[in-house]
Parts: structure tokens; C-alpha cells; sequence
């Protein structure tokens, strides 16, 4: 009669991850900011990031992330697919918990399906096996193919530090959280930020970045600062503004000319 296999010899979906995350070699993940926010002169500025946000869809996001960042690094020669069983495409992204195996294969199955109807990925069954190829598409929604930012283009990208996934934060923050990190990851270093125009900026409430704010702060990735404005319209003459930061391994925006400032900065604009 063979032995029950002890739990601490099975991978878990943390393990699974990082599996494949040490598979492709990298410190980070690239993502085009068009993913969260489009350029200025858009029609409408909200990126396909808004949708998963409306719709609660932090399962879909959390999958995107993890197969940008398994599947962009030297894949280009595989057309920049990832090909892996079923089964541990389920356990990867983490519908195997509290789930039947026939349960989480479905759970990966629709949580696919949004992604390639949001023209993000396409992905197939490979013909006689149980493998799942998964193909990225361009970040913009715009169903074009894959290419790498800062590959032989000039997209403006924001990072995602492999440590997200080490540290468990992918499978701490919520939705409001990791929506925020990947807003504050587009910005300059201490910077501020009027969620009243959150709808119009990047489609979603202002309550929903408030609460995402609070969440990385909580979580030790976010630092909270204040400064002080001219407000000639209120009774004191100056007005209280939040100043933001990400901690290192943490990315803001990239600018050699914004960490050399000393300037207070100024309120972003749409």
C-alpha cells in the first residue's frame, strides 16, 4: 500500500510560482503603462486595468501579471507564449485552493477566457496533451501582438519587482491595493495624487484609491508624507496634500532628472 505523500513534499502554488519565476531569469516584470493609464490626447484615459477594477476581477489580474512576467523575458522566438500542464497553470494561479482538480481547471479555463476576450492573451490547448500554451498580446487592449517595452522601442513601461510574488504581497493585497501599487508605480518619486479625478484619470471611485492607499501603507510598501499648498479659496490660506512613495524593491517611474530634484512636486495632471 503506498504511503500518503507528506504535505510539506508538495509544491504549493507560492512554490509553483516561483518555479517558473526563477524559469525566466529576470528582477522584474515590464509592463506598458497604457495598461493602466492611456497617453494624454486619448479619447478616454482609463486603461484595461479599469475593467478588471470595476468588475472585482483580482483573480484575472493577478494571472495576467504572473504570465507577463514568466512569458517577457527571451521568449521572443516562441512568438511570446508559455506553455505548462494544465493542472499546474491551475495550481500557478491559484484556483487549486479549497477546489476540486476538475473545479480548478474549469477556474483557470474562464479566468483565461477574460483575459483573451479583454484582448490581452490568446492561449490553446496543445493537440494531444494537457498542456496550456498562453500568448501575450499588447498591453493596450489593442489585440496586436506582443513585443517587449524598451526592446527596440521607446513604450514608457512601469516595473513590477520579482519580490511582489516572493514576498506573498500578490496574494495579500486586494484589489484596491494592488490596483493603486500598479498607478504608483507610473508616477515620480513622492508624488501626489487627486482622487477626485481617479474616475476620469483611471476609471475607477475615489474611495476604491483611498482604501488601495491605506492597503499598501498597511502592508509596508507605501510611504505617507505631508506638505502644504496655497489655497487662496480656504479660510486658512493653504491646504494639506499627501505626498506617496513606494519602497525599494518597489519601481517608480524612471527619470534621472526626478530623483536629482529636490522640488516639492506638483499635483499630477490628466
Amino acid at each position: 500500500m503506498q504511503q500518503p505523500i507528506p504535505q510539506d513534499q508538495i509544491a504549493t502554488p507560492a512554490d509553483t510560482r516561483e518555479f517558473f519565476l526563477k524559469k525566466a531569469a529576470r528582477d522584474f516584470a515590464p509592463l506598458r503603462r497604457e495598461f493602466v493609464q492611456r497617453p494624454r490626447g486619448a479619447a478616454s484615459r482609463p486603461g484595461p486595468l479599469a475593467e478588471f477594477v470595476t468588475n472585482g476581477d483580482l483573480r484575472g489580474l493577478n494571472a495576467y501579471l504572473f504570465i507577463v512576467a514568466v512569458t517577457s523575458n527571451s521568449f521572443e522566438d516562441t512568438g511570446w507564449s508559455t506553455t505548462i500542464n494544465g493542472k499546474v497553470w491551475a495550481r500557478a494561479l491559484g484556483t487549486t485552493e479549497n477546489a476540486t482538480p476538475a473545479s480548478a481547471r474549469t477556474a483557470v479555463t474562464k479566468t483565461l477566457r477574460r483575459l483573451e476576450k479583454r484582448k490581452l492573451i490568446t492561449f490553446e490547448r496543445v493537440a494531444g496533451t494537457h498542456d496550456i500554451r498562453v500568448t501575450l498580446l499588447r498591453e493596450d487592449g489593442s489585440g496586436e501582438p506582443y513585443t517587449r517595452p524598451g526592446k527596440g522601442n521607446s513604450d514608457a513601461y512601469l516595473k513590477i519587482p520579482v519580490s511582489f510574488w516572493q514576498s506573498g504581497l500578490d496574494s495579500a493585497l486586494g484589489m484596491p491595493g494592488l490596483a493603486m501599487l500598479l498607478v504608483a508605480s507610473c508616477e515620480r518619486r513622492r508624488f501626489s495624487l487627486a482622487t477626485e479625478r481617479m474616475q476620469d484619470w483611471y476609471g475607477w471611485s475615489p474611495d476604491t484609491a483611498e482604501r488601495g492607499f491605506k492597503e499598501l501603507s498597511d502592508s509596508g510598501v507605501l510611504l505617507i508624507s505631508k506638505t502644504y499648498k496655497k489655497a487662496p479659496a480656504s479660510p486658512s490660506g493653504t491646504a494639506e496634500v499627501n505626498l506617496y512613495s513606494l519602497v525599494k524593491p518597489y519601481f517608480h517611474r524612471a527619470t534621472a532628472k526626478a530623483e536629482k530634484s529636490t522640488e516639492v512636486p506638483t499635483e499630477k495632471k490628466p
